[in-house]
């Protein structure tokens, strides 16, 4: 016998189904966002072979709502498509470990601070951070990248800025959008959030 408190192991495989699929259906979502705001929303960055765009913000989205996890998986594999669809199969590879590792450092550092203070403020603030530190990993992976790339050590640090300037671009998106999904029915999808009692 079930007691009344308690979901029978239907009710809760049900849930547990139905949160996987959310899962799925999410991932699938934002890794879309992701490639296409890499593929059709970019500058091209001068002197280099690389490119500036608004996929980070996606990113950076994609890890508020997915976790660290679903995040890097969807960051990766987004990022790379992109690459592959519009004509820069060579940075492929790297993309998707830049990219996965971007989403790795930024969830991990917002899930390990949140289990020491939960507070609104606090919660923007350690956003804001991981995205910050997620972005200086990107910058310096892309520069290794292309320096192994084209052999040559001294122009991809040309394209450190423009790539500063990008996951600084990111983060303004990603963090006006999501504070305006807190606000919404929409928050419970977060992966990171707050109670709204806290």
């Amino acid at each position: 016998m079930v007691s009344k408190g308690q979901p029978s192991n239907e009710r809760r495989q049900s849930l547990n189904t139905r949160s996987r699929t959310t899962q799925l259906v999410f991932s699938s979502i934002m890794m879309c966002l992701i490639t296409i705001a890499t593929m059709f929303i970019r500058v091209p960055i001068p002197f280099t072979q690389g490119y500036a765009h608004l996929g980070d913000a996606m990113i950076f989205l994609s890890v508020l709502i997915l976790g660290w996890r679903y995040g890097a998986v969807v960051a990766g594999v987004g990022s790379m498509l992109a690459d592959i669809l519009g004509g820069y199969a060579v940075w492929a590879p790297w993309t998707l470990c830049i990219k996965s590792v971007m989403a790795i450092i930024m969830g991990i550092f917002i899930a390990r601070a949140l289990k020491k203070e939960r507070s609104h403020r606090f919660l923007l603030f350690v956003e804001v951070i991981g995205m910050v530190l997620a972005g200086i990993f990107m910058s310096a992976g892309y520069y290794v990248a292309e320096a192994v790339i084209y052999g040559n050590w001294a122009t991809p640090a040309l394209a450190i800025p423009w790539n500063i300037g990008q996951f600084t671009v990111g983060m303004v998106v990603a963090i006006t959008v999501a504070a305006a999904l807190y606000k919404t029915s929409a928050a419970k999808y977060f992966e990171y959030r707050l109670d709204t009692r806290a």
